[in-house]
């Protein structure tokens, strides 16, 4: 059987090593001068420990917009420029990286963390103004519709941040088009009601995604490379419309059209629950007295923290952990185009990663969380460890990123176990 795993893919113009990337997570490094070094104490070590590709967490395009305190800037080439050693670091040790380029929308840190809500910068962002379902949720929040004009402005932004991660040495861009945020939020025609260019039907809502696209293309160069991720939602509020299965299938043949050079499906919900990371309640809100106290400081308002609390609830009760859980969408986008696509969702062992491969389900596999328990988790799926993993999908790591604490495994059964193996 041919050894899929260990075996280069071309990617536009990128070369990865291997096919096992790590997936895209809030590593909660902040928006300080020190955050490349603190992305390089995650990414260089992976990077040594072979995986193929690191694919860096959500960076938001905008000074405002960020969907958590712990989230990077890359508003400006200085910005961009301050990861170009940790960059070089990880191509030292053979790996390629991805800059993610994303923006909160409706659920920015503005729209919920006290210390960010008079935002100097203005309202939040969105594609329309806040569906009449969820205006309990935002009363007192000011929230923008985006004109046709600042749609395009953003386009282009999109394509200069681009330019400035090629000239930082990032190998290419993802857009970070999932999970409720901005772009996923144009997509969505629960949240996107417009009238012009960018709504009506799907490739009327999807044009964003076509321009910036093309944006990148103008401002960084034909030949760089730009990933997309592609969502598919769940469980929004019944008797709504949302981006249904058989969407996020249509619309990926466009997505290869348009000049996009790999796609990563993904199940997520219509909010910024934890569908997308699916596993246990996250219940450090609640049960961890520094996380509690945090929440406190971002949410004074006894009322906001329960209803953050109901929706970390209510998600991780609704999505508990599935083994590779994306399996249904990632195979069938496979089959209808031709550009790489990425597997990601509750993988966890080299069975699973080798399955995928060699069955041609995917072209390559992310891991996410599971790298904050194992950092060499890459050279163990790589010669072949059968497991089981370290991470035990308790989902307590997604409120500490909720709050902007560092990107670590906060489950104490793990961290407790690591010590001891050590």
């Amino acid at each position: 059987m041919t050894d899929v795993l260990h075996t280069p893919l071309q990617i536009g113009t990128m070369t990865v090593r291997n096919r096992l990337y790590r997936a895209p997570v809030l590593e909660g490094v902040g928006d300080g001068p020190d955050a490349g070094d603190q992305y390089a104490k995650h990414f260089v070590e992976n990077a040594r420990h072979g995986v193929g590709m690191v694919i860096q967490g959500a960076s938001c395009v905008t000074e405002e917009g960020r969907s958590g305190p712990g989230m990077s800037c890359v508003d400006t080439r200085e910005k961009v420029m301050r990861f170009a050693p940790m960059v070089a670091d990880v191509h030292r040790e053979g790996a390629a990286i991805v800059l993610q380029l994303g923006h909160g929308g409706l659920y920015a840190i503005e729209a919920w963390h006290e210390p960010y809500a008079s935002n100097p910068h203005g309202p939040l962002l969105a594609p329309s103004p806040v569906p009449w379902q969820l205006k309990v949720a935002f009363r007192g929040v000011p929230v923008h519709a985006m004109s046709t004009a600042e749609v395009h402005e953003l386009v282009a932004r999109y394509g200069r941040v681009s330019a400035w991660a090629r000239e930082a040495g990032y190998d290419a861009v993802q857009l970070g088009n999932s999970n409720a945020k901005l772009l996923d939020q144009f997509l969505s025609p629960f949240y996107n009601r417009r009238t012009d260019e960018f709504g009506g039907s799907l490739e009327n809502r999807a044009r964003i995604l076509r321009l910036i696209r093309a944006s990148v293309a103008e401002h960084a160069g034909d030949d760089y490379p730009c990933l997309v991720k592609v969502a598919s939602e769940v469980g929004g509020i019944p008797g709504t419309k949302h981006t249904s299965y058989d969407d996020a299938l249509r619309l990926a043949p466009m997505l290869e059209e348009w000049g996009f050079d790999s796609l990563t499906p993904c199940e997520v919900s219509a909010f910024p629950d934890t569908t997308l990371c699916r596993g246990g309640v996250p219940d450090g809100l609640w049960t961890n007295t520094g996380m509690a106290n945090r929440l406190k400081t971002a949410a004074p308002s006894r009322r906001k923290r329960a209803f953050l609390k109901l929706g970390a609830w209510y998600g991780g009760k609704r999505a508990p952990f599935k083994p590779v859980w994306n399996r249904h969408l990632f195979s069938a986008m496979s089959k209808v185009v031709s550009i790489p696509v990425f597997a990601v969702g509750g993988i966890r062992i080299a069975d699973e990663v080798n399955q995928i491969l060699e069955s041609g389900e995917a072209s390559m596999v992310g891991i996410g969380r599971p790298f904050y328990a194992e950092p060499d988790l890459a050279g163990r799926i790589l010669d072949g460890d059968p497991g089981p993993r370290r991470c035990l999908n308790s989902n307590k790591c997604v409120s500490a990123q909720m709050l902007g604490m560092k990107g670590v495994c906060y489950n104490p059964e793990v961290t407790k176990a690591g010590s001891r193996s050590r």
